[in-house]
């Protein structure tokens, strides 16, 4: 018989949630907490309401607690804001999320009610306002009952957010036990969890160099005090790699705010390995690894972070010297130092020009690795895009420098600058109004922006024409595939007959993120004469693997056959208008990641 089964289970109705997440976890032979949490005890099941909106379940909210947490007996508020959670019968996540934007009268009255919540609440929605009001108003006492109320399914989400400011480590563990789905980082939660910081070492240093691994680089780096291990292990050669790694992951702004401006020790953090980078073996990797850091340090979000005055540029100084000592033989088609050779000068280049331009364009591809290229516009030395939009990169170069789009002239034109990972739609793109005014350019008339909107700003016109026109020419962060895509596109731009006459039109051209050495081309085929009853378009995908030719030839060959053939018949169908792809003969492909 296990413990478990030896010990009896306690009431869900008279037990506090608080002390039956403890008890859950002393039952539990080892100690160790399920990666989705201890299930809830049986109770009523979560309201669901679906006719409820957003702004009604707002004021629903508001009107019913906002009273009832002015009450300085937080006994009887408590008392009085449980039956109300119960009442108000709104979904446990929309209930916090409108409970932690309440306007508080007396916010003494608030935590005291919320303490009397979390430590005494029968029921999830109850408990889960006290929680809400915590993140706010939570102070260092509340620690244990918050990592405790972390333990159970449904809660670890708020008690990480009510964690946050008072114990990172803890709201890092909690969010990577409900996240970490391969259970790749499984072995690390359970060193730090046991509190040795040997075996904390060991398990950082062995985590895969993988997204689905590094994406939660700062969560990572909090949990396992990556900061007091370089402290304790100041030459470790393993652990500064893994650091270097972690700070460009958490530089990235893929999806939104990089996670190296919400990091507490970054700054620290990239002075100790900048420190004793020369602990680490001068190999392709780790002098690549160092540049992607030198090239956040010069132009990336890092660039935000409150650096005391001459401390960033100093570092970039030491990655230079660093960088700078012989580099290891070449091995024929290693992407990686075909990378460092394209990009090696880029965030050192002006070091000895004096003054950087007040304008000035960096397209950055970050990484060997990816096929992510960003176009990063700095205004007086600061990244423009994560200063003022914080929900994804720049646009590439293909879009505003290939296209002409950032040229000046009398007439104003709206370019977008940067667009959120996940659309426009979804959560918003930067806009700038670009203009020529005499012997000056303007940018103005900001869109789109998170927080106050940019000031304008006024560009000497012939400074700003010369710095666009170095950016249009520099092609150093192109690799032969990219430049093989470039120009294609540039050919089918060029002459849009090539595919009108297949009825077919450019959805674009890219290399894939999965393959960053193959081309990509999607054409959009629109028949003006569909089968009757259908409409819409199909999509087709031409893939171009690598095959070490010229770029330009690959793409005078690819202009050259869309001259004769029907891409339609060669490409690979690769979805669209259901009932058009039916009639016309083409099965729906299986559902993949597209390129």
């Amino acid at each position: 018989m296990s413990a478990r089964e030896e010990r009896p289970s306690l009431s869900s109705r008279t037990t506090s949630l608080h002390d039956y997440a403890l008890f859950r976890q002393g039952i539990e032979p080892d100690g160790r907490v399920p990666r989705k949490g201890f299930p809830l005890p049986e109770g009523p099941a979560e309201p669901s309401r679906a006719d409820l909106t957003w702004q009604q379940a707002q004021t629903e909210v508001t009107d019913t607690l906002t009273p009832l947490l002015r009450d300085p007996d937080p006994v009887r508020a408590a008392a009085a804001v449980h039956r109300a959670a119960a009442e108000l019968a709104i979904p446990h996540r929309t209930l916090r999320a409108h409970t932690a934007r309440l306007v508080l009268a007396d916010e003494d009255a608030a935590r005291r009610t919320a303490r009397q919540l979390t430590r005494t609440g029968t029921d999830a929605a109850a408990v889960g306002v006290g929680m809400a009001l915590l993140i706010r108003l939570g102070e260092p006492e509340d620690v244990p009952c918050l990592k405790a109320l972390g333990m159970l399914r449904g809660l670890a989400t708020a008690a990480a957010a009510a964690l946050d400011p008072l114990d990172r480590q803890a709201a890092a563990l909690l969010v990577i036990r409900g996240r970490d789905r391969s259970e790749q980082l499984t072995p690390l939660t359970e060193a730090i969890t046991s509190g040795d910081a040997e075996a904390t070492r060991s398990a950082l240093v062995r985590l895969p160099d993988e997204p689905e691994a590094m994406w939660l680089a700062r969560r990572i780096a909090e949990a396992a005090d990556l900061h007091g291990l370089l402290r304790v292990r100041p030459q470790d050669a393993e652990l500064l790699a893994l650091t270097g790694r972690l700070l460009h992951r958490m530089a990235d702004q893929l999806d939104g705010r990089a996670d190296i401006l919400d990091y507490r020790p970054a700054r620290a953090v990239y002075e100790a390995l900048v420190r004793h980078a020369d602990r680490l073996p001068p190999t392709p990797e780790h002098r690549a690894l160092l540049l992607s850091v030198a090239l956040d340090l010069h132009s990336g979000p890092a660039v935000l972070l409150n650096w005391r005055p001459g401390r960033r540029p100093a570092l970039l100084d030491a990655l230079d010297r660093l960088l700078s000592g012989p580099a290891p033989d070449p091995v024929p088609a290693d992407r990686r130092a075909q990378w460092f050779r394209r990009n090696r000068h880029l965030p050192f280049a002006r070091a000895e020009d004096g003054d950087r331009p007040r304008w000035e364009v960096v397209v950055v591809h970050g990484s060997a690795d990816s096929s992510a290229v960003e176009t990063r516009i700095l205004i007086d030395g600061i990244p423009l895009v994560p200063a003022a939009f914080g929900k994804g990169r720049g646009n590439p170069p293909e879009y505003l420098l290939d296209s002409g789009r950032l040229r000046a002239a009398p007439e104003p034109r709206e370019v977008q600058l940067a667009e959120a990972h996940c659309t426009e739609g979804c959560c918003g793109a930067l806009y700038v109004t670009v203009r020529r005014d005499g012997d000056e350019v303007v940018w103005d008339g900001w869109r789109g922006a998170v927080g106050p909107p940019p000031p304008p700003y006024r560009f000497d016109a012939a400074a700003y024409d010369a710095e666009l026109a170095r950016a249009e020419r520099d092609h150093s962060w192109c690799w032969p595939a990219r430049s093989t895509a470039r120009l294609i596109a540039a050919g089918l731009r060029d002459r849009p007959d090539l595919t009108s006459r297949w009825e077919v039109a450019t959805s674009w051209v890219a290399t894939d993120w999965r393959a960053p050495d193959t081309t990509v081309v999607q054409l959009r085929f629109t028949p003006s004469a569909p089968p009757p009853g259908t409409g819409g378009s199909l999509y087709f995908t031409w893939r171009l693997p690598d095959d070490d030719s010229p770029p330009g030839d690959r793409a005078a060959a690819v202009l050259r056959r869309l001259e004769t053939e029907d891409p339609t018949g060669f490409a690979v169908f690769d979805g669209g208008d259901t009932e058009l792809a039916e009639a016309l003969g083409y099965r729906e492909p299986p559902h993949t990641p597209r390129a």
